[in-house]
């Protein structure tokens, strides 16, 4: 039997696929802390086990993947796989356990079923005290599991049953968004439009002075669109250079994400519409006529983000 098979058969959560091969592992980056209690000093303290480690590694060194899931055979499947595609894998069963060791992994993969902790709380908690970048891999499978996944942090969101090929494929392309781009490089490193600033050099929204938390893709989203503020940006470009997803049909990944950054921005001003083609960055007249309390996307911003 071969390596591929004995993988599948040990764990119904993972179907049978061939697996492309390692990625490398990209520089360590780490996020401000903004949390209290007990999960606020969970966070804070792989924050700054995080902190430690040595700056820029060599682009072969192994890629590190904290696997966080409380059912132990699917845990056992799923880091053999990944072991045997050279990446250097380790496994908490619990929330609290994650939150004590995610500071020394370069990609979190998320189950959301703890015993513990909620996995949509963790990875709220992760992603509030740092950008290492995080996949969700649960049997939640609505709608609403996926746009509250999304919304607490996650980069990506993969259902139960999977295939091993395609948590790869999904894995190398939240890796790609991590790593700095020569486009990125290159582009403007600030952008100012009236009272709204986007910067690329610290991963800043601020609007009038007052600093936004957005998470990595609404942040890429934004600065997508505010880099090119006369152009309509069609969703399968979004999809492309802010999901790395070349093969998906858009869907409501990006109706989600506009929908939070409407409303933590407060106005749909600034992201607008364009029926049947896809979104342009507002200027700001139109951020001052759409308001909160007329704009009813907005609204509805307002309240996914508070979900």
């Amino acid at each position: 039997m071969n390596q591929q098979a004995t993988t599948s058969s040990l764990d119904p959560h993972i179907r049978r696929t061939a697996a492309p091969p390692r990625i490398p592992r990209p520089r360590s980056v780490s996020g401000p802390s903004g949390l209290s209690g007990p999960v606020a000093q969970g966070a804070q303290g792989a924050q700054g086990g995080r902190n430690g480690r040595t700056e820029g590694l060599r682009a072969e060194d192994t890629l590190r993947v904290l696997v966080v899931e409380s059912d132990s055979r699917a845990a056992e499947t799923l880091v053999q796989g990944l072991r045997r595609h050279g990446y250097d894998t380790s496994v908490a069963g619990t929330g609290s356990k994650a939150l004590e060791t995610y500071g020394d992994a370069d990609l979190v993969l998320l189950d959301l079923e703890l015993p513990d902790l909620d996995g949509l709380e963790i990875c709220r908690a992760i992603r509030a005290a740092s950008d290492i970048p995080v996949i969700a891999v649960t049997a939640r499978a609505s709608e609403l599991d996926r746009v509250l996944g999304l919304q607490a942090g996650a980069d990506d969101y993969v259902v139960k049953p999977y295939g091993f090929r395609e948590l790869m494929a999904r894995m190398e392309a939240v890796m790609r968004r991590a790593r700095p781009r020569g486009r990125d490089r290159s582009a403007a490193q600030v952008i100012t439009a009236g009272p709204l600033t986007i910067d690329a050099g610290t991963r800043e929204i601020r609007l009038g002075g007052r600093r936004v938390e957005v998470t990595r893709k609404e942040f890429d989203l934004l600065r997508l669109l505010a880099s090119q503020p006369e152009k309509v940006i069609s969703r399968k470009e979004l999809m492309t250079q802010v999901w790395d997803d070349n093969w998906s049909r858009p869907g409501r990944t990006i109706d989600t994400h506009v929908s939070s950054l409407r409303g933590k921005l407060g106005s749909a001003g600034w992201i607008i519409t364009v029926r049947g083609v896809g979104f342009r960055f507002g200027h700001l007249g139109n951020a001052e006529r759409h308001s909160p309390e007329n704009s009813r996307e907005a609204q509805l911003g307002t309240a996914l983000t508070i979900a």
